[in-house]
């Protein structure tokens, strides 16, 4: 695994994502309002919308395309909708953010 930097903590606005792009991968990283650091890959497995863009409430993420929720710890789509994102584990050192890719 490599370990990627995506910047201080300090830039990341709480409940907002930013996407980050590593090789073919587009990652969505978030900030929680307990300042917890959650990355998923940025892409629906709906429609594709990008993740990044969605409303987090908790620790979900709302599709901003048709409203799917998908649990930021392990990717997975929540019912009655059926799918899953990768889930990318975060690292938080000395107020850098990092995803191990």
């Amino acid at each position: 695994m490599e370990k990627i930097l995506v910047g201080q903590l300090a830039e990341l606005a709480p409940r907002m994502g930013k996407e980050i792009i590593v090789g073919e991968q587009k990652i969505a990283v978030f900030r929680l309002s307990d300042n917890r650091v959650k990355a998923i890959e940025n892409v629906c497995p709906h429609k594709q919308g990008p993740l990044a863009e969605g409303t987090v409430s908790g620790e979900y993420v709302f599709c901003p395309l048709h409203d799917y929720k998908i649990n930021l710890n392990d990717g997975q789509v929540q019912e009655p909708d059926e799918g899953c994102v990768r889930a990318y584990e975060t690292i938080v050192e000395e107020d850098l953010v990092y995803v191990m890719v």
